[in-house]
C-alpha cells in the first residue's frame, strides 16, 4: 500500500467522526461513501495481501455501497463500530489460529521470543480483544441512543485516549514482565 493510502486512511480514520459531526449539514451520507470507499478500495487494490486484509476491505467496501444506496446520515454513525468488529475478528481469529496478533507484532521486533513471551502476548491479545468488543459495544450504544455530540466526543476523542492507555499500561506491565525497572 501506499504510502498516502496509509495516510489517507489513517487520517480518515481519526478524523471521522468530527468529519461527521461538522460535515453532515454540508455533505450527503454517499460523498463520505465515496470517499471511505475510494480509499479502501485503493488499499485492497494496492496493499499487501495479510491475512484478514481482503475481508475488512470487503466488509467496508459493503458498509459504503449501503451507505451510498440508502444515503442515511444514521448510517454514517456505525463506521467506528464496524471498525472495532473488525479488529476485534482479527485479534479473535488470531487466538484461535494462532499465532495470536501480538505476538505477531512482537516478533517484528524480536524473532525469537522465550516461551514466557508467548503465553503474555497471548494474554494481552485478549485484552485487546475485550478492549475492541467493549469499544463497539459503547460506541454501538452511543449510535442508537445518544446525541451526534456524545457520539462524536467518544468515538473522536475518547476511544483514542482509551486506546492511549491500553497502550501505556500495557507497556507498564510488559517491562515489569520482562524484568525493567
Amino acid at each position: 500500500m501506499s504510502p498516502v493510502i496509509g495516510l489517507g486512511l489513517l487520517l480518515t480514520g481519526l478524523l471521522y467522526p468530527f468529519a461527521v459531526y461538522y460535515g453532515m449539514a454540508h455533505f450527503a451520507p454517499w460523498q463520505f461513501a465515496l470517499l471511505l470507499g475510494s480509499l479502501w478500495l485503493a488499499r485492497a487494490v494496492t496493499g499487501k495481501r495479510r491475512p484478514g486484509d481482503v475481508l475488512m476491505a470487503a466488509a467496508v467496501l459493503l458498509f459504503c455501497l449501503l451507505l451510498a444506496l440508502f444515503d442515511s446520515p444514521g448510517l454514517l454513525r456505525w463506521y467506528p463500530v464496524l471498525i472495532s468488529a473488525l479488529l476485534l475478528g482479527l485479534f479473535g481469529a488470531s487466538l484461535k489460529y494462532g499465532p495470536p496478533m501480538v505476538e505477531r507484532l512482537a516478533r517484528l521486533r524480536e524473532p525469537q521470543l522465550p516461551q514466557k513471551a508467548i503465553r503474555y502476548t497471548r494474554h494481552v491479545t485478549i485484552a485487546w480483544c475485550l478492549f475492541f468488543l467493549c469499544n463497539g459495544l459503547c460506541a454501538a450504544a452511543l449510535t442508537l441512543w445518544t446525541p451526534l455530540s456524545w457520539w462524536a466526543l467518544y468515538t473522536g476523542l475518547i476511544s483514542y485516549v482509551l486506546i492511549g492507555l491500553m497502550f501505556a499500561i500495557e507497556w507498564l506491565i510488559r517491562q515489569r514482565v520482562r524484568g525493567h525497572p
